[in-house]
C-alpha cells in the first residue's frame, strides 16, 4: 500500500481578504499521478501553488513526506503555464537555473541528458524568443526535472499550445514520470480528456471559494497513449461523471465571516 506522500488537513487560504480556498482536504500517495479539474476562478491555481509553499494558509496544513511546508522546498518543482523562463538565458541556462535556484551545483552532463530527452539538444544556444511554444514548455519541464524533485506540480502546461504538440508533451510527461521511481506528480487542467489521459485519480474543485466536490479513480492500464484512451470501454462513463460533476449546482458554502 502507497504511504500518504502529500496531506492537506482543511486548508483555506485568502487572497486580498478573499477567501479563495475553504477547508480543503486531500491525500496523495507516493508514486501517484493526480489531476484537478475546476471551472475558471474555482482556486486550482491557488491549490497549486499553496502545495508549492508559495502561497500561506490561512487555516490548515499541508506536509509533503511528513514535513510541513511552509515555503519553497526543493521536494517541488513547478511547471508553468506561461512557460515562466527567463527570456535574456539561453535554453542551457533556463534548464541549469533549477539547480542554482536551490544553491545545488551545476551537473553538465544531467542538463545536457534533459535537454537531449526533450529533444532540444540542438537548441541549447537559443532564446526563448526563437522557440515555439511547444519548445518553450519543454524547457520549463526539463528545468523542473532537473532539480530531481519528489512532487511535480504542474498548472496547465500544455494550454498554451497547438492540439498536435499538445497530445505530444502529454505522452512525454507520463513517460517521464513513468521512468521516475519516486516522483509523484499533480497536474491542474481544465480538459476532462487530459485529466482521464494523465490521472491516477481526478479530483473536481468548485467554488469560489474553492472546495473539492467530487473524485474519481481512472482504474484504466498504464502506459496509456490519447488514442488507447478515448477507444476504451470506460472513456464514455468517466467522462460523463466529471462533465456531471463539473457543471452540478452544487450547494455555495456560506461566506466567510
Amino acid at each position: 500500500m502507497p504511504l500518504p506522500h502529500l496531506v492537506l488537513d482543511k486548508v483555506s487560504v485568502e487572497l486580498g481578504g478573499v477567501r479563495i480556498l475553504h477547508e480543503v482536504s486531500l491525500t496523495v500517495s507516493e508514486r501517484e499521478f493526480v489531476c484537478v479539474i475546476g471551472t475558471s476562478g474555482g482556486g486550482k491555481t491557488t491549490l497549486l501553488r499553496t502545495i508549492a509553499g508559495l502561497l500561506p494558509t490561512v487555516s490548515g496544513t499541508v506536509s509533503l513526506a511528513g514535513f510541513p511546508v511552509t515555503g519553497p522546498s526543493p521536494r517541488t518543482a513547478m511547471v508553468f503555464q506561461n512557460f515562466g523562463l527567463f527570456p535574456w538565458k539561453t535554453v542551457r541556462s533556463n534548464v541549469a537555473y533549477g539547480l542554482r535556484a536551490q544553491g545545488r551545483p551545476v551537473d553538465p552532463a544531467r542538463v545536457q541528458s534533459l535537454l537531449e530527452a526533450q529533444n532540444l539538444g540542438s537548441v541549447a544556444g537559443y532564446y526563448p524568443a526563437q522557440l515555439s511554444g511547444g519548445m518553450k514548455q519543454r524547457v520549463g519541464i526539463a528545468r523542473a526535472l532537473a532539480a530531481e524533485p519528489e512532487m511535480l506540480l504542474l498548472d496547465e502546461p500544455f494550454s498554451s499550445v497547438d492540439a498536435i504538440t499538445r497530445e505530444s508533451l502529454q505522452n512525454e510527461v507520463l513517460q517521464l514520470w513513468e521512468t521516475d521511481e519516486r516522483m509523484t506528480a499533480l497536474l491542474v487542467t481544465h480538459d476532462i480528456d487530459e485529466a482521464i489521459l494523465m490521472a491516477d485519480r481526478v479530483i473536481v474543485v468548485s467554488g469560489p471559494p474553492g472546495h473539492i466536490t467530487f473524485e474519481l479513480p481512472i482504474d484504466l492500464p498504464r502506459p496509456r497513449t490519447s488514442q488507447e484512451v478515448r477507444s476504451h470501454e470506460d472513456f464514455s462513463k468517466m467522462r460523463k461523471l466529471l462533465w456531471d460533476a463539473l457543471n452540478s449546482r452544487a450547494e455555495r458554502l456560506p461566506e466567510p465571516t
